[in-house]
């Protein structure tokens, strides 16, 4: 016999294994035996009849639940045995609430307990109201976002997506009577931070673990943090190597472009909001790190995770939002298309890892791409005709086409060089900087200048 999640031994009887008990009912229920030591030896108790009759009335009147008290002998012994079932609502021990888990009994304080409270009455933490948030204070871009979006994937009817601003965010269930629930403020809200510490993704480029290059803060609501977390990593902090399919160049990343999207739409869904830490994205140069402080629904583990499984999403709220505009499906498939999108680019399996503070996914680099892009050369693509040549760097061939046009436009740039207009910002801003490009005159009717 062992000490485990359902049973815990003590030699006698004291009032403040009230709390086990306590701990039992707000977890899955569990036994509680007198008279058994920490090697599960039978010692017996001397006061079990008197045991007996005091204890029900005891818990009944410090617990407020009923327990099934009995005598039970073993080897001569007499024990007394204790069993408390699982309770839906709170149960606390004068204002203390605990909860087993394991073989231990923990006292819960802060989020763990708020995260308790709101599950045991059957709310979710994105599903609190917030006082201080309106509806005008939405971002109305982003609610018009939100519409293109929807109308698109064709999962809210027209009529609903042309409601006001109020009536769309009812439509969607973000109201709690005339409050906002705080999946509206993190959806739709210009700045959620203001509501929710933490809400925002943290990204670093690192030699090693404790050798920071450079890093960048995305902020504003869920679904720009998205965009520009995209957006950055493409840009800014993944080298891509290059292929040629005839005359058109083709470039691979050394991370499935959906399976890194969704990791990062998994990671911003998913996390838990009331750890008041940002989603933290760490680059390297043979893998790219994604961490959520979010934690898997009780009794799951990674493989479950990684297989078919039900879709419990932590934060509903949030993810009927992304799910209405087409971002994510509403089957719990998160993971395995990750996977499956590393299995079709014949990439490696990215690393699933839970710890008590977050879950990681890790993904590894290709050996081969890693080699040629820091080589500067294309990869050999199977069914490709691959031209093994020296790859011209973004910055340069940019100066480049400034050169040859004075006054062409960002819009043009991003077009030629293959990336965003956000991208092209982002090499103006490092070459403004290196004192290799000026900007003469207005933004509209100026022209660039290259220092030689």
């Amino acid at each position: 016999m062992k000490e485990s999640q359902n049973t815990e031994w003590k030699e006698s009887w004291r009032d403040e294994y009230l709390k086990w008990l306590c701990g039992f009912a707000n977890a899955e229920g569990g036994v509680l035996v007198i008279g058994r030591d920490d090697k599960g030896t039978a010692v017996g108790v001397k006061d079990a009849k008197k045991l007996l009759e005091d204890l029900p009335n005891k818990i009944r009147d410090v617990l407020g639940i009923m327990a099934d008290v009995r005598l039970v002998p073993d080897g001569g012994k007499e024990l007394i045995e204790i069993r408390v079932d699982p309770y839906p609502y709170p149960v606390n021990y004068k204002g203390e609430y605990h909860y087993r888990s394991g073989s231990t009994k923990q006292e819960l304080k802060g989020a763990a307990l708020d995260k308790f409270l709101l599950r045991k009455q059957g709310r979710t933490w994105d599903g609190v109201p917030v006082p201080d948030a309106t509806v005008r204070s939405l971002s109305k871009d982003a609610l018009d976002a939100f519409r293109a979006r929807a109308s698109q994937s064709q999962r809210m009817t027209a009529a609903d997506l042309k409601e006001s601003k109020s009536g769309l965010v009812e439509k969607l269930h973000l109201t709690d009577g005339k409050y906002l629930k705080r999946a509206a403020v993190l959806a739709f809200h210009p700045e959620p931070e203001r509501f929710v510490t933490g809400a925002y993704v943290k990204i670093g480029f690192f030699r090693t673990n404790d050798d920071l290059l450079y890093h960048d803060e995305v902020h504003g609501d869920l679904f720009t943090q998205v965009g520009r977390t995209m957006d950055l990593l493409l840009t800014k902090y993944l080298k891509a190597a290059i292929t040629y399919r005839g005359i058109q160049r083709v470039e691979t990343f050394p991370v499935p472009e959906p399976a890194l999207r969704e990791a990062i739409l998994n990671a911003i869904i998913h996390k838990d909001y009331a750890t008041g830490v940002p989603v933290q994205i760490s680059v390297y140069a043979d893998k790219l790190m994604v961490w959520n402080p979010g934690q898997l629904p009780q009794d799951w583990t990674v493989e479950k995770l990684k297989a078919k499984h039900a879709s419990l999403p932590y934060n509903p709220g949030v993810a009927n939002v992304f799910f209405r505009a087409g971002e994510i499906e509403a089957w719990g498939r998160g993971v395995e298309r990750i996977l499956a999108a590393c299995r079709e680019a014949r990439f490696p399996e990215p690393v699933i890892e839970q710890e008590a503070t977050g879950l990681w996914i890790q993904f590894p680099f290709s050996p081969e791409i890693v080699e040629r892009t820091a080589a500067g050369l294309a990869p050999e693509a199977a069914n490709d005709r691959t031209r093994e040549k020296p790859r011209e760097k973004t910055r340069e061939k940019l100066l480049r086409l400034v050169k040859g046009d004075p006054t062409v436009s960002t819009e043009a740039l991003a077009t030629a060089l293959g990336i965003t207009p956000k991208g092209v910002e982002w090499q103006i801003k490092r070459l403004k900087a290196d004192g290799l490009l000026t900007r003469v005159g207005a933004d509209k009717g100026g022209h660039w200048e290259v220092s030689e």
